[in-house]
C-alpha cells in the first residue's frame, strides 16, 4: 500500500514539473521577443469597433496592460482601474475622453473567463502565475492589493478561450509561509 501512495506521490511531482518546463518555455519565448497568436487576435478584434469621429469617445479590446483602438492605436489603462474591475485579454473597454484630457475607462462587455489555481512567481515589480502548464503575467496592482508574494498559491481570473498571457488575481488561497531570519 505504501508503494501506492509513493507512485501518485512521484506522479504528482511530474505533471507539476512538467507545467513548470512548459512556463519557462513560455518565458522564454517572451524574453526572445515572440509575439503570440493572441496579441494578433485582439488586434483583429480591435477593428471592428466603432470610434467618435471627434475622438471624444473610443471603444477598444483589452490586451492586459493597454486597450487597443479599432484603429491599431493603444491608450494606457490604468492598472489600479485594471485590477479592481479584473479585466482580462479580450474584454472591451470604452474609453471617454473629457474635456479637461482626463480618460475616463469603463468595461462594456467581459469575454467568457474561468478561474484557474496558480502559484506565484517573481519579485519587486515582476510578477507571474504559473497555472495549468502556463505562466501568465499580473499586474504589480494586483500583486501590492493582496499582498502577495512569491510561492503564493492564488486564484487569477484568464480568458476562457485563446491562449492569453494576462489573468486578473482574484484572490490568494494560500500564503508561503514566512521566513524567519535567526540571529545567534
Amino acid at each position: 500500500m505504501a508503494d501506492l501512495s509513493k507512485i501518485a506521490l512521484l506522479k504528482q511531482i511530474i505533471e507539476r514539473t512538467e507545467e513548470e518546463i512548459k512556463a519557462a518555455k513560455q518565458i522564454i519565448a517572451e524574453l526572445e521577443g515572440k509575439k503570440s497568436k493572441n496579441s494578433k487576435i485582439l488586434k483583429e478584434k480591435a477593428k471592428n469597433l466603432q470610434a467618435d469621429p471627434q475622438g471624444k469617445v473610443i471603444e477598444g479590446i483589452f490586451d492586459g496592460e493597454s486597450m487597443i483602438s479599432s484603429e491599431g492605436k493603444k491608450y494606457p489603462v490604468p492598472s489600479n482601474y485594471a485590477s479592481k474591475s479584473k479585466l482580462v485579454p479580450g474584454d472591451t473597454l470604452k474609453l471617454t475622453i473629457l474635456d479637461d484630457g482626463s480618460f475616463i475607462f469603463k468595461q462594456i462587455n467581459l469575454v467568457p473567463r474561468k478561474r484557474v489555481i496558480g502559484t506565484m512567481i517573481g519579485e519587486k515589480d515582476s510578477y507571474k502565475v504559473l497555472a495549468g502548464g502556463k505562466a501568465y503575467n499580473v499586474l504589480l496592482a494586483s500583486v501590492s492589493y493582496f499582498k502577495a508574494k512569491h510561492d503564493d498559491q492564488v486564484t487569477l481570473v484568464v480568458p476562457a478561450k485563446g491562449d492569453g498571457e494576462w489573468g486578473a488575481i482574484e484572490n490568494v488561497i494560500f500564503r508561503a509561509p514566512e521566513k524567519k531570519i535567526q540571529i545567534n
